[in-house]
């Protein structure tokens, strides 16, 4: 069983930050990277990014460099800053334990999720 917490998301302006965490407990050894991806209202759920292990990263294209993503192995956590955020950034952050094979990842678990909202 594998359990995870995510946390940090909220309400904030366009062009501000939010950093989201995602602690994940139980048995998570068989995995090899941890990826974030959300779903806004009326939308498929859509990558994010991700990092493997060793901390190779993977983005989406349409980030356009605004996020960053991070990991303390000691922790068992994994972290997403969010940088000049859009009102198109609006939706629910779920982070996910799984696999990767080169440049794609395989999500294998779902958090509960936490919702961003930009808006002025």
């Amino acid at each position: 069983q594998v359990q995870l917490v995510e946390s940090g998301g909220g309400l904030v302006q366009p062009g501000g930050s939010l950093r989201l965490s995602c602690a994940a407990s139980g048995t998570i050894s068989t995995f090899t990277a941890m990826g974030w991806y959300r779903q806004a209202p009326g939308k498929e759920r859509e990558f994010v990014a991700f990092i493997s292990n060793r901390g190779m990263t993977v983005y989406s294209d349409s980030l356009e460099g605004r996020f960053t993503i991070s990991r303390d192995n000691a922790k068992n956590t994994a972290y997403l800053q969010m940088n000049s955020l859009k009102p198109e950034d609006t939706a629910v952050y779920y982070c996910s334990p799984g696999t990767y094979n080169v440049r794609t990842f395989y999500p294998a678990k779902w958090g509960q999720g936490t919702q961003v909202t930009v808006s002025s």
